[in-house]
């Protein structure tokens, strides 16, 4: 992922932030000699620790394909992308040009973490980190919780591999127009606004909040 110096994140913070209300990720798994990476859809649980940049916590059936490949290589890369909108070039152009001269353009914000692969199959510590999962997606409770050997989960455990994957790189991403001039980002803002499209208010957030943070 290319990451341009006006798009990178302004501090560990702000992909920190960022990624404790995005838990929904694809986890993307080097291919066996001859195959292309596997890539998994999947909620995850993001902790900030152990280690500098902490781990992630998922599950995946056992029949799932992709345990070969994981086993042979256990370098993974989860990638969360979000808050993304289109831009059509008519927003963009510099002041004094034709509308038609402006780059229509993407914005949106991506984390991408780098991480090594542990697979957990202890009935005891699998249903811990499950238990953990469930205890982020609901914290309201509600769901009874998986123990060994006992109703109602205790017999489908062995049906699941859960995933401790500990980071170990991150490189984040907030392309948000970050190199125009503040009238263009006005004006961009001001259209996002008028749009009111799926993602179209969190983006002209997100230009907002980081021009503001360079002020």
């Amino acid at each position: 992922m290319l990451i341009h110096p006006w798009d990178a994140a302004h501090d560990e913070g702000e992909w920190r932030d960022w990624l404790a209300l995005h838990d929904f990720g694809q986890l993307a798994v080097n291919g066996l000699p001859g195959d292309p990476p596997w890539v998994q859809p999947a909620h995850f649980r993001y902790e900030p620790e152990p280690g500098p940049y902490g781990q992630a916590v998922t599950h995946l059936a056992r029949p799932n394909p992709l345990w070969r490949a994981l086993e042979a290589d256990p370098t993974v890369l989860l990638s969360v992308v979000d808050d993304y909108v289109f831009v059509p070039g008519t927003w963009t152009a510099p002041e004094g040009t034709p509308a038609a001269h402006g780059t229509p353009t993407s914005y949106y914000a991506a984390v991408q973490l780098r991480c090594t692969a542990h697979v957990v199959d202890d009935p005891a510590e699998k249903a811990e980190l499950l238990n953990r999962q469930v205890a982020h997606f609901q914290p309201d409770g509600g769901t009874a919780p998986a123990v060994p050997g006992e109703a109602p989960f205790g017999r489908l455990l062995s049906g699941i591999r859960v995933l401790r994957l500990e980071v170990t790189e991150v490189r984040a991403k907030f392309k948000y127009a970050g190199n125009k001039p503040p009238e263009v980002q006005d004006r961009v803002m001001g259209r996002l606004a008028e749009r009111d499209g799926p993602r179209d208010r969190v983006a002209g957030a997100h230009q907002l909040r980081r021009r503001r943070a360079t002020d």
